[in-house]
């Protein structure tokens, strides 16, 4: 237990730490809210795309994901929403996460080269009429860049979701940038704006009446 002594110690000795830590979190929050309220600018291109992916799968496409790092994270979120469920309990849908496999990505990366590893898995797995969503917060990754280009000489559909545009934004049918050049912020619109074409997928498929339990 302590003392009354103690804890006054503790109370001070923490002081400074405890002040940097607020500093950083009312900035980051600052930052946050600056770029959610420029997000809100957005709402026309997530929900016209968000309607592009319910239209893929409607008519019996895939959604393929590719990105890197805390994309790659996000990539594996958006599909298990699909796959799983995100509001409604309904049939599952056909999503797929190309940063999963770890055998293909490092057989991929080992004989060839790492800008390769999506790229040869659309090629693969992708059909016409499905859909490729590439995520990149700088709209510039090699391997995302490259799995686009795939997809579009498959006559694959393809979704660009960036930061603030990059080589993905003149590349791919629809974009969606997030005007940020911040990383974590830009991330954190990402699963924002994932999470809304989750919901408006479920929206849209049941309004046609294609999803069932």
């Amino acid at each position: 237990m302590l003392t009354s002594e103690t804890s006054r110690l503790v109370d001070v000795r923490s002081a400074p730490q405890d002040l940097d830590q607020r500093s950083l979190f009312e900035r980051n929050w600052a930052e946050h809210q600056l770029v959610f309220g420029l997000v809100a600018g957005l709402r026309s291109v997530v929900e016209e795309t968000g309607l592009v992916l319910a239209d893929c799968l409607a008519r019996g496409g895939k959604i393929m994901l590719c990105g890197n790092g805390g994309s790659a994270a996000d990539c594996q979120h958006i599909a298990a929403e699909l796959t799983g469920r995100f509001l409604n309990d309904r049939a599952p849908l056909a999503a797929l996460a190309l940063t999963t496999d770890t055998s293909a990505l490092t057989c991929i990366a080992n004989d060839y080269e790492f800008a390769d590893v999506f790229a040869r898995q659309v090629r693969a797995l992708g059909r016409p009429g499905d859909c490729l969503v590439g995520i990149s917060t700088s709209g510039n990754s090699k391997n995302i860049v490259m799995a686009a280009s795939a997809a579009i000489d498959l006559g694959i559909g393809t979704i660009a979701l960036t930061g603030q545009g990059g080589v993905l934004s003149h590349l791919c049918d629809h974009t969606v940038a997030v005007p940020s050049g911040v990383t974590a912020r830009v991330q954190e619109a990402h699963i924002f704006i994932g999470h809304t074409w989750c919901g408006l997928i479920e929206q849209s498929l049941a309004s046609r009446g294609v999803l069932s339990q």
